[in-house]
C-alpha cells in the first residue's frame, strides 16, 4: 500500500472535516434566541440612550413638531412629565434645547438666568435628581438671526465675540444645576474657554460634551423645525465640518480633549459610522457619543406609517450599528420606544 497517498488522504479529509466544523460552529450558535443572546456582541441598553427635549416659554404647552412624528415642544411642566416618564422605565440622561418667546440679535434669553432652559434645568434637578441633565450650550435657537454666534460687521460670525457669550451661557447652565453643558456651535476655542469659565465659577465638577465632529448635514432639517432656529440668510458650513472629511474629526477631537472636553461626540451617526469608528480606536477610554439625529428618525418613522420599514426592527438594527461602531452613548429621538421594548424583551 503506498503510504504516502493514505497520509495525503486523511490530511484532506482532516482539512474538508474542519471547514466542514467550522461552517457547523458559525451556525450553530444562531439556532435559538437564547444562543443568539448568548454570544451577543455589541447590545443597546436603557443605560446607553439619551433622549433630547425642546422646551418652550409658557405652561401647558405640548406642541406637536410636524416633521418628527412623537416630538413635541413642551413648557417645562409638561416637559417634566415626559422626563419622569423617561426616567421611569430606565432612561438616564436627557438634553434639553431651549426656545425661548423673543430672540434677538445678541441671543440675550440665552445666558438668562431665569431663561427657558436654566428653569427647566432647575425643575427638573429638582423633581428628578438623579436624572442626568444634558444643556446645548449654543446660540441659534435665541438668535433673531439663527446663527449659532455673534455677527460681525460682515455677517459673519465672530469667533472670539461668541466664546465670551458661549461661556456667560454655559456658568448659567451650570449654576441652574446642569451636570454637563454640551458646546454645539463648532466654534474654535470654545471648550477651553468654558472650561476655563466654568472653573473660575466654582463648577469644576461639571462636564463638558463636545459637539467635536458636527457636520455640515442634511439630515438637520426636521431639527431646525423642532428647534425653530434655520438661519436666516446664509449657512453654517464655514464652522461645520465638510461630510467628505474623516481625518479632520481626529483633529477636531483631539483639539477638545486637550481644551478639557470629558466627552466627545459624532453627530449625525448614521451616515458617518465611519467617523465613530475612527475615533473610538483613536481615543480609547474616552467617552464617545453618536447622535442619530432628527432626519435619520424622521425617515424611519415616514417609512414605518407607510408600511414600508418594520420600525422596531430598524431602529434597534441602527441604534445598534452606532454602538458596534463604538459609541458609549447614543442621543436619540427613539429613546423612549427603545427603552419600551426593551423592557417588553425582559
Amino acid at each position: 500500500m503506498d503510504t504516502s497517498f493514505e497520509q495525503d488522504r486523511l490530511v484532506g479529509l482532516a482539512r474538508r472535516t474542519d471547514d466542514l466544523h467550522l461552517v457547523h460552529r458559525l451556525r450553530r450558535l444562531r439556532r435559538s434566541p437564547g444562543l443568539r443572546a448568548l454570544v451577543q456582541e455589541a447590545r443597546v441598553t436603557t443605560d446607553d440612550l439619551m433622549l433630547p427635549l425642546f422646551v418652550v416659554d409658557g405652561s401647558g404647552k405640548s406642541e406637536p413638531v410636524e416633521s418628527m412624528p412623537g416630538v413635541f415642544r413642551e413648557s417645562v411642566d409638561r416637559m417634566i412629565e415626559r422626563a419622569r416618564s423617561a426616567s421611569d422605565i430606565g432612561i438616564r440622561a436627557v438634553i434639553l434645547f431651549g426656545i425661548p418667546d423673543l430672540k434677538d440679535a445678541i441671543g440675550s434669553g440665552s445666558h438668562d438666568s431665569e431663561g427657558v432652559v436654566q428653569r427647566a434645568v432647575t425643575a427638573l434637578k429638582e423633581e428628578i435628581p438623579d436624572l442626568v441633565v444634558v444643556t446645548d450650550t449654543c446660540m441659534c435657537e435665541y438668535t433673531d438671526h439663527g446663527h449659532c454666534g455673534l455677527l460681525d460687521d460682515r455677517m459673519d460670525v465672530d469667533n472670539d465675540a461668541t466664546l465670551a457669550a458661549l461661556a456667560k451661557i454655559a456658568v448659567s447652565q451650570a449654576e441652574s444645576g446642569a451636570d454637563l453643558v454640551a458646546p454645539s456651535g463648532m466654534i474654535d476655542g470654545q471648550v477651553g474657554v468654558i472650561r476655563g469659565a466654568l472653573d473660575e465659577a466654582g463648577h469644576e465638577q461639571v462636564g463638558i460634551l463636545s459637539y467635536s465632529a458636527k457636520y455640515a448635514s442634511a439630515y438637520y432639517g426636521p431639527f431646525r423645525d423642532a428647534a425653530q432656529g434655520a438661519p436666516s440668510f446664509g449657512d453654517r458650513r464655514g464652522q461645520q465640518m465638510d461630510p467628505s472629511n474623516g481625518s479632520e474629526a481626529i483633529r477636531e477631537a483631539a483639539q477638545d480633549l486637550a481644551e478639557g472636553a470629558d466627552l466627545i461626540m459624532v453627530k449625525p451617526a448614521l451616515a458617518y459610522l465611519d467617523v465613530v469608528r475612527r475615533l473610538r480606536r483613536k481615543f480609547e477610554g474616552v467617552p464617545l457619543v453618536a447622535y442619530n439625529v432628527s432626519g435619520e428618525y424622521a425617515m424611519v418613522k415616514a417609512a414605518a406609517e407607510r408600511g414600508w420599514l418594520a420600525e422596531r426592527s430598524v431602529v434597534l438594527e441602527t441604534l445598534t450599528s452606532m454602538k458596534r461602531a463604538g459609541a458609549d452613548i447614543i442621543i436619540t429621538y427613539h429613546a423612549m420606544d427603545v427603552a419600551q421594548w426593551i423592557h417588553e424583551a425582559s
